[in-house]
């Protein structure tokens, strides 16, 4: 009963509804074990007939099990398939529809041949609705003087509160033309894939592709509330419905699939909302709130040295990020929450790394004539047989290596001859051929908890079988900036102000480190205002700048202090000093120093560390080298010290000036030169430590 692959496809009767996504078309959404894909627009019902089924093939040869689920009436009220089409069969309809519907792009004969049945009834109806200019004979436009020889309704949509009868094909909420433009779509799918496609609740479920009647409505409020900001409706009824029948238990779906009427069809899932609904709520674990007191020092600590300002952070945060699955296509970026287990070998079985020839065995120096077996072996295909000991087979590159060949010769080194194949020896015994599971093993570990993902991981992931990860879900880091003097970049600024630098290069860095950047705007020195936009805050943590020493206008640690839940670290660094670090509402805070350029150091040597932790992705120290010094300088014992730098013919070159309010270094700069916390004189060529930006994660 359980199926691997869950679609479910938003249908439309009308026509072409040009390239960009738009509503009211054909919308479709892939799940498996409860994690979607992103929704597709399908322009066109023959842009979606392809799609779907070059869909359910690729799936079908990935040896998964496919429940395609369509939001069109699979059935009419009993008798009408009898009148219509001479067999109470629906299949049998399908058929019937087939033959005479006429679908293009732009136009249809769907009211056509809806008329051509009214009249064959002898009857004004059952069809209404004519949505054409043109008048459709036998089709009524509305119901007035409308004869109905069949049951208005079908047993589900009676039940189905809201649902349409099938008969109406215009106006709002009708699905009578979906139905009528649709079933030949299924009746097409169902000879393309033959006995491996079934259709409930006519047929068993025994193959592996099944196509079921849903109804999106069902859980119209579960979708409403899982909408995201701009999504078109249909969108969101496709995501939503497939995430939640793909997260069903076997039990459950089996319980769904048990109802159903053989001859009128059904709604998967009705009479089953709650099942539907509960399968949407997930169980994946929070992590527990960070302590009140994780930033505060010890006692009697005054000034802290930077790496005991860096063991603290390291000792005292764990993860806060939420753990959620998602499949592979959706993962580049993402922390890993879990270890990943390999669900197959790479390569899965023995095949060739060339196209030449394979055998068994090795062969010594000299010529070697081998004759030839028939067929050959290519990738995608099993050879059928065995290849004697001997003998040789043709074989191309990614074949799965046939039984009784372990070795393989190029075919640029072997002359054919009819039947025979001529080389010179030594060959090697598993030459050119790769061994199953030579890469990764099934069963082994192939990516530790913390990893961000890369492209290259996406690839080992598809690669060993794995469509769906365990990981945190994006770190959501807000940035406030603090103060009168502030104003916004490109607007008037009066002469008493500047223009706010820190906001977007935080911005920048945050996204640039990996994390979700949310920008909270910039509040005046108003202990107020700033208490609100704090409160306002939607985030995992927040970076705010300026106010965070312990002045009257530094409201930060004044807030945070006033809450019970801040540390004013002085850490002996140049540039920064100042660092507030507490707890707001349980969000932990960075206050970092109002000058950009002791920002920005702050950030990249104490915040991203602490924000990678944060996420899940474990402490990140900065990665430097020692290069040959390409300046002079002394400097007094006490403080780190972070240069501006950039590497040029081989030697470290640093800003002209140390100056914190010179923001120009910071665009000038490739990276940072530190210099250690006790007393230093730099010579010209002496080694020193550069950290390059990609050093510190950007």
């Amino acid at each position: 009963m359980m199926f691997d692959t869950v679609i479910v496809v938003d249908w439309s009767g009308g026509n072409d509804r040009g390239a960009k996504p738009v509503k009211d078309a054909i919308w479709a959404c892939v799940a498996r074990a409860g994690v979607t894909e992103a929704p597709v627009y399908l322009r066109t019902r023959q842009v979606a007939e392809a799609w779907i089924g070059d869909l359910i093939q690729a799936e079908r040869a990935a040896g998964r099990r496919v429940m395609v689920g369509f939001d069109f009436p699979f059935g009419y009220p009993q008798g009408f398939a009898q009148a219509v089409a001479g067999s109470n069969d629906p299949l049998t309809l399908w058929d019937w529809f087939v033959a005479r519907i006429e679908d293009g792009p732009k136009t249809n004969n769907r009211f056509d041949v809806a008329g051509a049945i009214n009249l064959a009834l002898g009857a004004k109806g059952p069809f209404w609705g004519n949505g054409l200019q043109r008048d459709v004979d036998g089709l009524p436009r509305t119901k007035t003087g409308y004869e109905n020889p069949f049951a208005e309704r079908r047993k589900a949509e009676i039940l189905a509160k809201g649902a349409f009868a099938v008969w109406q094909l215009s106006g709002a909420g009708s699905v009578g033309s979906q139905a009528l433009m649709g079933l030949p779509v299924l009746a097409r799918l169902r000879h393309r894939f033959g006995d491996d496609l079934a259709v409930w609740p006519f047929q068993q479920l025994e193959a592996g592709i099944a196509l079921v009647e849903v109804w999106p409505s069902l859980i119209a409020p579960e979708i409403a509330a899982q909408a995201q900001a701009d999504e078109i409706k249909d969108a969101a009824q496709v995501r939503v419905l497939a995430q939640a029948l793909s997260a069903l238990s076997p039990a459950q779906l089996a319980a769904m699939l048990a109802d159903g009427d053989a001859q009128e069809g059904w709604i998967l899932g009705l009479g089953h909302e709650d099942a539907l609904r509960g399968a949407l709520r997930t169980d994946d674990p929070v992590p527990p709130p960070l302590s009140n007191d994780c930033f505060a020092l010890p006692p009697g600590v005054a000034w802290t040295p930077v790496d005991d300002a860096l063991d603290l952070l390291q000792e005292r945060l764990t993860p806060v990020a939420r753990v959620e699955t998602v499949t592979v296509q959706q993962a580049l970026g993402r922390v890993l929450a879990a270890p990943v287990t390999s669900l197959r070998s790479n390569p899965p079985r023995p095949n060739t790394a060339v196209d030449g020839y394979g055998f068994a065995g090795a062969r010594d120096t000299g010529v070697h004539v081998l004759p030839l077996v028939a067929g050959r072996a290519a990738a995608g295909g099993d050879f059928d047989g065995a290849v004697p000991a001997g003998h040789a087979v043709r074989v191309l590159t990614g074949a799965v290596l046939p039984a009784g060949v372990d070795t393989v010769v190029l075919q640029e080194d072997v002359t054919v001859d009819g039947g025979r194949i001529a080389f010179n020896g030594p060959v090697k015994a598993g030459a050119n051929s790769r061994r199953a599971g030579e890469d990764v093993a099934a069963g082994e570990v192939i990516l530790q908890q913390g990893r961000r993902l890369t492209a290259a991981d996406l690839a080992l992931l598809a690669a060993v079988g794995v469509g769906a990860v365990q990981t945190f879900a994006a770190l959501r880091v807000g940035v406030l900036s603090t103060g009168d003097e502030l104003a916004e970049a490109g607007s008037d600024a009066g002469e008493t102000q500047i223009f706010d630098a820190n906001r977007p290069m935080l911005l920048g860095l945050l996204t640039r480190l990996g994390h979700e950047a949310v920008d909270l705007g910039r509040v005046n020195d108003d202990r107020v205002a700033l208490a609100k936009a704090l409160d306002a805050a939607q985030v995992d943590a927040i970076l705010t700048s300026g106010g965070a020493s312990a002045g009257d206008e530094d409201h930060v640690s004044a807030l945070l202090r006033d809450a019970g839940a801040m540390a004013l670290w002085r850490i002996a660094v140049k540039p920064g000093r100042p660092l507030a670090l507490g707890m707001w509402n349980g969000t932990p805070v960075f206050g970092l120093p109002g000058n950009p350029v002791a920002a920005m150091v702050c950030t990249l040597v104490f915040a991203a560390p602490a924000l990678g932790l944060l996420a899940g992705v474990g402490w990140q120290a900065p990665q430097g080298f020692m290069v040959p010094a390409g300046f002079e300088k002394s400097k007094k014992p006490g403080r780190r010290e972070y240069l501006r730098a950039r590497m040029r013919d081989g030697v470290a070159e640093v800003f002209r000036s140390e100056g914190s309010g010179r923001i120009s270094g910071l665009s000038w700069a490739e990276g940072l030169v530190e210099l250690p916390d006790g007393a230093l004189t730099v010579k010209h060529g002496d080694p020193v430590l550069f950290i390059p930006w990609g050093g510190f994660g950007l």
